[in-house]
């Protein structure tokens, strides 16, 4: 099913862009646009994680940096049978974690600078293993689409009013021309976040939920962290794209716009629940 998804956000990147295309520059538009989506696509599917990873400012750390998050990666990796993941570290002082890549042998696993902070180390052991069962499950790879697809429409939103306000002659054409594009604006940004929601399905958040929790040998780790994680959310701000948003184990985005249409995440509230009711491990 993600392997079918994956495909159809491919094949919707293209038609945006053509369409793109073809509203700015008529028929050699559309032409150029294409090439682009090509590229786009070549792009997505070998360097989503990469995108991802550059999309929220993460960089990569060493071992000798981060000693006990290499130790407790390691440790899920051998108990999930995964390839160890590679290890970045991103620069927001809101808790949280992501997964992402093309597959687990291209896997990254990445940690906010607040996180550090916040969490114990048993209590990160219980992130990292929800992060490590969405390599396990092979949901990465959807996600980092998702994500490089609702940024690329973002920024065509962007770009599209740019070139109505510049495109236009006089003061108030320039003013008739922003305004248009602020409502091309008001639709394409829920059309992104549209198209995340329908990618991104809520029940791979519960599945990777009690997959961690079974890596672990304990759900209450996790469940102890995410409703931290959610409380630290409300306070203090991530400072990421909301097209990345869907990436990280808890909403980053409490609190800040556009928060209900990149809602991807279920209830902070029921996932504690159903891992506290979780009895038999193994």
């Amino acid at each position: 099913m993600n392997t079918l998804k994956t495909w159809i956000l491919m094949g919707v990147l293209t038609v945006i862009l053509v369409l793109f295309g073809r509203l700015i520059g008529g028929t050699h538009g559309m032409l150029i646009f294409l090439v682009i989506s090509v590229l786009m696509n070549f792009i997505g599917y070998w360097m989503s994680g990469t995108v991802a990873i550059m999309m929220t400012g993460s960089r990569p750390v060493s071992e000798q940096e981060l000693p006990e998050v290499y130790a407790i990666v390691r440790r899920l990796a051998d108990r999930a049978n995964l390839p160890m993941p590679e290890i970045y570290l991103t620069p927001s002082p809101q808790p949280n974690a992501f997964a992402t890549g093309r597959n687990p042998r291209h896997a990254k696993v990445a940690v906010t600078e607040g996180i550090l902070q916040a969490l114990s180390w048993r209590e990160l052991e219980g992130v990292l293993a929800h992060e490590m069962a969405h390599i396990k499950n092979r949901d990465i790879l959807i996600s980092s689409m998702a994500a490089m697809l609702a940024g690329v429409i973002t920024s065509l939103a962007d770009m599209l009013q740019w070139v109505m306000w510049f495109g236009m002659g006089n003061r108030d054409e320039r003013d008739n021309g922003s305004v248009i594009a602020e409502v091309v604006m008001m639709i394409l940004a829920p059309i992104a976040a549209t198209i995340i929601q329908l990618a991104i399905s809520r029940t791979r958040e519960f599945k990777a939920d009690a997959t961690g929790a079974r890596l672990v040998g304990d759900p209450n780790p996790l469940a102890d962290a995410l409703e931290r994680l959610e409380a630290y959310a409300h306070h203090i701000p991530a400072g990421v794209s909301p097209a990345a948003s869907h990436l990280f184990i808890v909403n980053p985005l409490r609190g800040e716009s556009l928060i209900n249409l990149f809602r991807t995440h279920p209830p902070t509230a029921e996932r504690v629940r159903r891992l506290r009711n979780m009895r038999v491990l193994g």
